[in-house]
């Protein structure tokens, strides 16, 4: 099948208060009016630069009724970030996920991307990378995507209020591309060019950004284009074991453990013990390196014929290609246990063979090379009209499609099956040492046994229209309300080349694949990967466009995987009502709103279920009141409170009725469409001490009752069990093997799927500082700090399948019975502090940024581990800028200054080595000119 057809923080704290103390002592500082700059002579100082985006966005903070934050750009063109996700990292309550090094996506409040709705320029959409893994395929938004260059501000509502978009637990954020009214009349061009260097690659590339605006004499009309554009290569080195795992192997110090497929007659103590133990499955070293392109454009034209009456149409394309290759040199003890011969082994206090000699082993040097391209494009109008002095009217209309194709995603992989005087040792947990025995650099040690292809291909498209009314019914009082319609689709497809070389060509008697020679190899060198002395660092891999050229893979038919089609359709229609308003109590200012949202939601599912293509239908319906208020005791002191009903609909990968198979580690994953929404009560209190001009030091606390929480289930069966068809299993797969090869065609599979849980509860809270040191002394005036701290706590009751022991009856090991675990939400980390310290007199301007965020768990895990997840991380980066003139300015930054390793675990207690890799340090150096 041709591609075209396939695609049809305690420091923190400290730091707080000892800044609030500073600030009591410098109090005379305090008299100065909050609109001016405290300047040393009588000249106005207009202040610019980092400092200006900092003291907008507190002004728009400080004037919203409902809880806010915000980041604007400096200037024109000029985001304070190279990554969107990475700016946001610096607003209270925000953790990053990083992909590739970079920030991809992000968590607010605890709460996973998922949980977060994003509107561009005022619409919902969704935009899709891939990760590791795969595409995208959740509701999240992924951040890569865009150039920062692109966009003027974001701003993050963490409060709910009936205008804003449903659909939200964690916060709605907006991200704004340029307004031409905006700027300055007549043309304006912006330029930028950056060389970026990274540590590990060593290589120089570029990024490129522009832009162009003009806006009439009269200021009725405004067009501008931007377009950013980069090219870079970036490495993870590191190590990963797929996880760890349980199973008798076939000898331990010399003593046979197996009779067949059975443990023998009483066998001994040391193969029970080894048995028991965790071991890596794919204990391995390898290099990921992530080669990206990114275009992004934008355009937007104003028309303001009056002063009643304003045009906007807004475009955004965006286009993410990355060519992904991993070289691996690894042993598969995964279901390869039973023919494998363990001596002189260590068990730890954590049940983990953490090292031992193993004979007999199947070594695997793995390429593997993954082509993906995400495609966005955007384009929307809005006419705001005022009818009378007191109503006005917004109508809004747009559409967005995202579109992650992966037209190639092949691996080879060369196997040599008995190989001997591999040892591994875990005792150093995050690097262990992996050595192989001799033969691991020849060619004639291996056979070409194993390739695959998985092409795959996902759509996300939105459709909005909106109306909306503003009426200013007295002074001080408005009623707001509108209509919404919206529509999302979501469309997935994969199909696999998949195949054991012996099941796809002829082999000779007794082999297990191709030989291998030099024409199809290549030696690959493993690099800095944090590996210690005594580890193997060069092996043979694949040469991939050799190894693919003899096969004639990508002209072998592609099989569609039914499991991985799948299709929602959302249609969402409703209203809002809201009244907003200020009056005053006790002689104290009092303003907020008062609202109610109804969104109805037709939902359309469709998967394979048992090999026949199936829709299921279903609509719900949710009222959302919301009320902000926010009481002024004076005049620089703000206390806010809100109560709210939110909704997040459920991930999107989950409401399939559909499912797919893991033919190696005996899984069958199927979704539910008839999962219920994310449903919550949202309870904020906030105060707000804008204690000096561009000075903020806040408090806020937060909780969540989640009334319901979509969770995972888990249970045992056979195969015949699923009512999917045979065809779906690959010959040479253990699956394949054990169900249509007859080796044990009643193998117990692990059927995992979603269901709706009891709930959850959610509580925190957040401490922000921003001190401009002019609240000391005017001479201090250029210095500033940023700061801010998030401590969550969360409760969800999971119930999860515990480790393996052996039955001396059934003479096995065998499933223990369940345990209820009581743990923070998914991808929910208990604390992260982040921290900015910045000198700015516009001319020369220099911060370092600091973040960190504690371990969290991102899955309930398998085999017996008990969840799984990252360990806590610390990013540093740092910028400097020089203004050679008003209009050329010079710039040096860096990120990931400390070389962070990214850790993963499997397993809270044992904290079992997943994955620990890293991707070095990347400084880019600039140059940015504005006309």
């Amino acid at each position: 099948m041709s591609i075209q057809a396939m695609r049809s923080v305690r420091t923190l704290t400290r730091l707080a208060c000892g800044a609030s103390l500073a600030v009591l002592a410098a109090s005379p500082v305090w008299a100065q009016d909050a609109a001016e700059e405290a300047v040393a002579s009588e000249d106005e100082i207009v202040v610019t630069g980092f400092r200006a985006s900092l003291d907008e966005a507190l002004n728009q903070k400080r004037d919203s009724i409902s809880a806010v934050d915000v980041i604007v750009a400096e200037d024109i063109a000029k985001f304070p970030d190279q990554n969107l996700a990475e700016s946001l990292q610096r607003i209270p309550g925000i953790s990053i996920q990083r992909d590739a090094g970079e920030g991809r996506a992000i968590t607010v409040r605890g709460l996973g991307a998922q949980f977060t709705r994003v509107r561009l320029n005022g619409m919902e959409t969704i935009a899709t990378s891939t990760d590791g893994a795969a595409a995208n395929r959740d509701r999240a938004f992924d951040f890569n995507v865009f150039a920062s260059e692109l966009f003027t501000s974001l701003v993050v509502h963490k409060t709910a209020s009936a205008s804003l978009d449903e659909g939200s637990l964690g916060a709605v954020v907006d991200l704004n591309t340029g307004n031409p009214l905006g700027g300055k009349e007549g043309l304006t061009l912006v330029g930028s060019a950056q060389a970026r260097y990274n540590d590990l690659t060593e290589n120089v590339d570029p990024r490129l950004a522009g832009l162009i605006a003009w806006t009439d004499a009269d200021r009725t009309f405004g067009v501008s284009a931007s377009v950013a554009w980069s090219d870079y290569t970036t490495d993870e080195l590191g190590n990963n074991s797929v996880r760890w795992a349980q199973a008798p192997f076939r000898s331990v110090d010399g003593v046979t453990c197996l009779s067949g497929s059975s443990f023998v007659a009483n066998p001994s103590a040391g193969c029970i013990e080894v048995a028991e133990a965790f071991h890596p499955r794919i204990p391995r070293y390898g290099l990921v390196r992530h080669e990206r392109e990114r275009l992004g454009a934008t355009a937007s034209i104003q028309f303001e014929p009056s002063e009643n009456t304003k045009i906007s149409i807004d475009g955004l394309y965006s286009r993410f290609k990355e060519v992904r290759d991993e070289y691996w040199g690894e042993v598969l003890l995964r279901s390869e246990e039973r023919g494998i011969d363990v001596s002189n082994y260590t068990i730890d206090e954590d049940n983990n063979l953490i090292a031992a000699d193993l004979d007999n082993v199947y070594i695997r040097t793995e390429r593997y090379s993954r082509e993906s391209e995400t495609e966005f494009y955007q384009l929307s109008g809005r006419l705001e009209q005022r009818l009378t002095d007191t109503f006005k009217i917004n109508l809004l209309g747009g559409f967005s499609k995202s579109q992650a194709d992966i037209p190639i995603e092949t691996t080879l992989a060369f196997d040599d099956r008995d190989g001997t005087g591999y040892r591994y040792d875990y005792t150093n947990m995050k690097f262990p040492v992996l050595s192989f025995g001799p033969g691991i650099e020849d060619p004639s040690s291996f056979v070409l046994a194993e390739f695959r292809d998985r092409p795959s291909f996902l759509t996300n498209k939105f459709k909005t229209v909106s109306l909306d009314f503003d009426w200013d019914v007295a002074d001080r009082f408005k009623l707001l309300g509108g209509g919404f319609y919206r529509q999302f689709d979501f469309d997935t497809v994969g199909f696999r080349r998949d195949s054991t070389y012996c099941a796809a060509f002829t082999c000779a008697p007794g082999t297990t694949g191709l030989p291998v020679t030099a024409d199809i190899a290549e030696l690959f060198k493993l690099g800095k990967a944090g590996q210690p002395s005594g580890n193997t660092n060069a092996w043979i891999v694949p040469d991939l466009d050799a190894g693919t050229a003899l096969i004639d893979l990508y002209n072998r038919p592609a099989v569609l995987q039914q499991g991985e089609q799948r299709a929602v359709t959302e249609k969402t229609y409703g209203g809002w009502f809201m009244t907003e308003f200020e009056t005053e109590l006790a002689g104290m200012r009092l303003t907020g709103n008062a609202g109610v949202r109804y969104a109805k939601t037709e939902q359309s599912s469709s998967g394979f279920t048992s090999g026949t293509f199936v829709t299921v239908d279903r609509t719900y319906d949710d009222w959302l009141p919301s009320f902000n208020l926010n009481l002024h005791p004076t005049e620089n002191i703000i206390l806010r409170g809100a109560i709210a009903k939110v909704i997040t609909r459920p991930t999107l990968g989950n409401l399939s009725p559909g499912g797919a198979v893991d033919q190696f580690n005996f899984r069958i994953t199927s979704g539910n469409p008839f999962l219920d929404p994310f449903r919550a009560t949202t309870f904020d209190l906030a105060a707000e001490w804008y204690f000096a001009p561009g000075a903020l030091a806040s408090v806020a606390l937060f909780a969540k009752d989640i009334e319901s929480f979509p969770i995972s289930t888990s249970l045992q069966g056979t195969y015949a069990d699923s009512g999917l068809p045979l065809s779906l299993l690959t010959p040479g797969t253990p699956a394949y093997d054990a169900v249509v090869g007859g080796s044990n065609p009643n193998r117990q599979f692990e059927f995992r799927t979603t269901g709706n849980g009891p709930g959850a509860s959610l509580k925190g809270m957040e401490l922000s500082l921003q001190l401009p040191f002019s609240v000391f002394s005017d001479s201090l005036r250029h210095f500033g700090v940023l700061g801010n701290a998030t401590f969550v706590k969360s409760n969800v009751d999971y119930t999860i399948a515990g480790p393996l022991a052996y039955d001396p009856v059934d003479n096995r090991l065998e499933a223990q019975p369940a345990g209820v675990y009581t743990q923070p939400l998914l991808n929910l980390a208990k604390r992260a502090w982040n921290a900015t310290v910045y000198y700015d007199d516009g001319k020369f301007s220099a911060r370092t940024s600091a973040a960190w965020r504690s371990g969290y768990n991102d899955g309930t895990s398998g085999n017996g581990n008990v969840f799984e997840g990252y360990g806590s991380s610390f990013n540093v980066d740092a910028s400097i800028r020089y203004a050679i003139t008003e209009n050329i300015e010079l710039s040096i930054e860096g990120t990931n200054l400390t070389d962070d390793y990214r850790y993963r675990f499997t397993d809270l207690e044992a904290n079992r080595n997943y994955e620990n890799n890293h991707y070095g340090r990347t400084f880019l150096f600039g140059a940015r000119v504005k006309i």
